[in-house]
C-alpha cells in the first residue's frame, strides 16, 4: 500500500483547488491519505465515484466499531447528527415537509425584507466595507430564527455558540459552543412543547412519535448548519461572480440569470481549506475507482474535487453562470442531498438579486491574493470580503 498524502494541502488562491490536490486527482480518484489529527483516510476525488458512494448503503456516517477514534471534524459532525445517521429515512421524513416549496415561499418575504434593510445599512457606510461582516454573517441567523421560530432577541447568543462549536482550533470552546446549542435548545423545545407557534420546531415537536431527544438533534442540526454553511456560501457566490467582471455584468443586464448564477457558484464553490470531505465509515468489504475498500475503512469524499472534475464540467474553474449544472453535487446527492438546500438557495437567490440591482458598480476593494479563507473551522469561508462601489 502507498504511503499516505498528509492532508492538507497548501491552498495558494481561495478560489482555486490546491495545486496538490488537484495534482492528486489527476492520478485518480481514490487516494490514501493522512488527516491533520493522524488517522488515515480514502480521499474520493472522482465526480463519479463522489456521486456513487454519496447514496451507497455500503458506507455509514456512523463508524461501525464505536470504539473507534474520530477525528476532530467527524467527531463534531457525530454530535450533530445523533439519531440522524442511525434512522436516517424516519429523521428524513420528518425534516422535508418544513422545506417544502410552499413553505420557502412563505418565508421568501422575510428573507427579500431583512436583505433589503441590510443592504439599507450597506448603502449608507462608507467603502470599502466587508460584506461577510455587513450582509452574510447577519442575514443568515435572522432567517433561521424566523423559520425555526427562535426569538431575534437569542440571535446573537445562537450565533456564537454555532461558531464557537464549529471551531477546529478549540477543542474546548467546539464542546463549549456544542454545550450551550444543545443547553438552549433543549429549553426552547420546552417552550414549544407549551406555547407552540407556527414555525418549524413547533410543527415538528407537534409530529407524531418524536421524542424530545430527536427534536433536539434535528433543532440544532438544522441551526448549526442552517447558519454556519450560508454564511460561507454567500461569501463565496459574491466573491466568484465579483472575480469575473463579465459573469457580474451579465447578470446586472439580466437579473433572471441569477439562479443559475447561484448554482454555477455552488458548484465551483470555495475550496476548503481542511481538503478533506464529507465522512463516511466503510461497513462491507467493496471497489470503487480501483481501489479496494475495507470493512470499517474511514472514507472522505470530496464535493469540492469532485465539482471540479473535468470529466463532469469541462473547463471546471471557470465560473460560467449559463453552465448546465444539473450534475453538481453541491447539495449531495440521491437520499443524502441536504434538506435544507431549499433554504440556502432561497438566501442566495434573494442577496444576489438585490446586490446586481442596488449595487451594479459593486466589485473587489482588494485584490484576491490578499483574501484568505478560514482555517479555524469546519466550513471554511472566507475571513473577510472588502468590496466597494
Amino acid at each position: 500500500m502507498s504511503t499516505p498524502v498528509p492532508l492538507p494541502f497548501e491552498q495558494e488562491n481561495v478560489l482555486l483547488l490546491a495545486p496538490g490536490l488537484r495534482a492528486l486527482q489527476s492520478r485518480g480518484a481514490v487516494h490514501r491519505v493522512r488527516t491533520p489529527d493522524g488517522a488515515d483516510a480514502w480521499l474520493v476525488t472522482g465526480h463519479a465515484q463522489v456521486k456513487q458512494l454519496l447514496d451507497d448503503d455500503r458506507l455509514s456516517r456512523s463508524n461501525p466499531d464505536p470504539e473507534a477514534p474520530k477525528d476532530g471534524g467527524s467527531a463534531l459532525l457525530a454530535s450533530l447528527l445523533g439519531s440522524f445517521a442511525t434512522d436516517h429515512a424516519r429523521m428524513r421524513a420528518l425534516l422535508e415537509p418544513h422545506f417544502s416549496p410552499e413553505r420557502m415561499a412563505e418565508l421568501r418575504p422575510y428573507v427579500e425584507k431583512q436583505t433589503g434593510q441590510l443592504l439599507d445599512q450597506l448603502a449608507g457606510r462608507t467603502p470599502p466595507v466587508d460584506l461577510r461582516e455587513a450582509v452574510a454573517l447577519s442575514l443568515p441567523i435572522q432567517v433561521m430564527c424566523e423559520w425555526l421560530g427562535v426569538p431575534q432577541e437569542d440571535k446573537d447568543r445562537f450565533g456564537g455558540w454555532t461558531q464557537d462549536a464549529a471551531n477546529l482550533g478549540d477543542p474546548v470552546r467546539s464542546q463549549q459552543g456544542l454545550g450551550g446549542l444543545f443547553g438552549y435548545c433543549k429549553q426552547l423545545i420546552a417552550d414549544k412543547r407549551r406555547n407552540p407557534g407556527d414555525d418549524a420546531i413547533s410543527r415538528i415537536c407537534a409530529t407524531g412519535g418524536i421524542t424530545d431527544d430527536e427534536v433536539l438533534g434535528l433543532t440544532a442540526l438544522l441551526l448549526f448548519g442552517g447558519y454556519e454553511t450560508t454564511v460561507a456560501r454567500i461569501g463565496t457566490c459574491v466573491l466568484l461572480l465579483l472575480a469575473d467582471p463579465e459573469q457580474w455584468q451579465a447578470l446586472v443586464d439580466d437579473p433572471g440569470l441569477v439562479p443559475g448564477a447561484v448554482e454555477e457558484t455552488l458548484r465551483r464553490s470555495m475550496p476548503n481549506p481542511h481538503n478533506g470531505g464529507m465522512p463516511r465509515y466503510a461497513v462491507t468489504d467493496f471497489e470503487v475507482g480501483g481501489v479496494t475498500i475495507r470493512t470499517g475503512d474511514f472514507v472522505l469524499l470530496n464535493v469540492i474535487a469532485a465539482n471540479h472534475d473535468e470529466a463532469a464540467f469541462p473547463d471546471p474553474d471557470r465560473v460560467d453562470v449559463t453552465r448546465d449544472t444539473a450534475n453538481s453535487l453541491a447539495f449531495g446527492y440521491g437520499a443524502y442531498d441536504c434538506a435544507g438546500a431549499a433554504l440556502a438557495r432561497t438566501q442566495l437567490q434573494v442577496v444576489l438579486t438585490q446586490l446586481v440591482t442596488r449595487f451594479p458598480s459593486l466589485r473587489l476593494a482588494v485584490g484576491v491574493e490578499e483574501l484568505r479563507l478560514r482555517h479555524d473551522t469546519l466550513i471554511g469561508g472566507l475571513v473577510e470580503l472588502p468590496v466597494t462601489w
